[in-house]
């Protein structure tokens, strides 16, 4: 094909490139930045923009990237509407009638494409998994009923609390997208209940994200799980995914007074200050609170949490989420950080007992160390903080026990941030905080 037969997206997505001085190398490492791929294989992406830029192919899967690495839009870049929504040949041309199962073979050879870029860095392991659920997605496709979307989740909710954050994250995506084709054929009845569960599975993906340090995504799972909630017209479920939303945006994932925000926008759905996610908003209100200092308002708060009475209960779309240690996690929280021992060694020993999610284990565990370093123990908390990270299986890792660790090392006056002990647990937490991991 001439350069005079090309067709004019191809010339602009290979003059775009060449107006930055990228090769076709930095081309594909940026696209996959676009995507937000951490890792993948430069060199095979690198041959299909070779093609793309030849006309041979249009890059329909990698369209939105294009447009985001050249900061402009599908439309303009490519000129014609957003390829991801509709059917394109290999000339670029838009088909009207594009279908859902068009969307679903759409997203199935795109996921596949990311299972193969990822080939070239050992990130299937051995077993192979993630084409398994590929292949089983492809052979049973068949709607599910509420009753198995309801127990996927309590699946993913414990894979979640028992297993690494990564193979969590993997494992719901073949869920999500047979969830979007069900939703997209689905009657109107039925979808108030398939919202429900997207909104829960993507609580979860949020979580997951969360763990891995990949705020930046895990905020727009956020996003899309309170739209999914919304959906649904169910107040129980859009209260929950905000409730969750904040008390993960503790880790590091926004700062305390967004936090805060958060919390009081949520407050504005719930049906009044004596209604279970009322209280539920004061106990993630309460850790912020204690954050900033303000200790008394921070235990009004958690005394709202602590003592609700109600008899609403945490009616939720996924039963085995709400576990009865996580008022006393609260209390390790907030009582740990004013330095109240007795309190915090009460609450710590009742989720000790409880023996749920790993991650709480080894986060009060961490409250124990912070309330030594509040009451002048700096040498003996740092120390303390630097075995249990230590002590951590690299499965393990999680952003949200290294984030409890950063608070413990913030509440070091700044004259002692040079001790030995101090300089230590900056180490450990530099090798246990995980990196974050693309999206397969």
């Amino acid at each position: 094909m001439s350069d005079q037969q090309l067709p004019k997206w191809a010339v602009r997505i290979w003059a775009e490139r060449e107006r930055r001085g990228w090769t076709k190398h930095e081309m594909a490492r940026q696209l996959m930045r676009a995507a937000d791929l951490s890792y993948g294989n430069v060199v095979n992406l690198a041959r299909q923009i070779y093609d793309w830029e030849k006309g041979k192919h249009f890059p329909r899967d990698w369209a939105r990237a294009y447009a985001t690495a050249f900061d402009t839009t599908v439309e303009k870049l490519f000129g014609v509407p957003d390829p991801t929504q509709r059917a394109v040949d290999l000339a670029g041309t838009v088909e009207d009638s594009a279908t859902s199962d068009d969307w679903y073979d759409m997203e199935r050879r795109r996921l596949l494409e990311l299972l193969v870029l990822s080939l070239g860095t050992g990130a299937l392991a051995s077993s192979g998994e993630p084409i398994r659920q590929l292949l089983d997605l492809t052979l049973l496709s068949e709607d599910r009923s509420t009753e198995d979307w309801e127990l996927s989740c309590i699946d993913h909710l414990h894979a979640l609390r028992t297993r690494p954050a990564i193979q969590v994250r993997d494992g719901l995506l073949i869920d999500l997208l047979a969830l979007q084709r069900q939703l997209k054929k689905a009657d109107t009845k039925d979808q108030p209940d398939l919202n429900r569960s997207a909104a829960a599975l993507s609580l979860i993906m949020a979580n997951a994200l969360t763990r891995i340090g990949n705020h930046a995504a895990a905020i727009h799972w956020w996003r899309t799980a309170k739209t999914a909630a919304d959906a649904s017209g169910d107040l129980n479920v859009r209260l929950l995914i905000r409730c969750r939303e904040a008390g993960c945006a503790l880790y590091g994932q926004r700062d305390i007074p967004t936090v805060l925000t958060l919390v009081d926008k949520a407050r504005d759905l719930a049906p009044g200050p004596s209604s279970f996610w009322y209280a539920d908003l004061a106990g993630t209100r309460a850790k912020a609170l204690t954050l900033l200092g303000r200790h008394d308002e921070a235990k009004r708060e958690l005394n709202t949490f602590v003592g609700y009475s109600g008899h609403d209960g945490p009616a939720t779309v996924i039963p085995t989420l709400w576990c009865p240690d996580q008022a006393h996690f609260a209390e390790s929280w907030v009582y740990s950080t004013i330095g109240d021992e007795a309190r915090a060694d009460e609450a710590r020993s009742h989720v000790l007992a409880y023996n749920g999610d790993y991650q709480y284990t080894a986060n009060v565990r961490l409250h124990e160390a912070i309330c030594t370093v509040v009451n002048g123990g700096i040498d003996q908390g740092a120390r303390q903080a630097t075995a249990i990270l230590d002590a951590l299986p690299t499965a393990h890792h999680s952003a949200m026990i290294t984030e409890t660790g950063k608070i413990l090392l913030r509440m070091v006056p700044l004259d002692q941030q040079h001790r030995p002990a101090v300089q230590d647990l900056r180490t450990a937490l530099a090798a246990t905080t995980p990196h974050a991991a693309p999206l397969l």
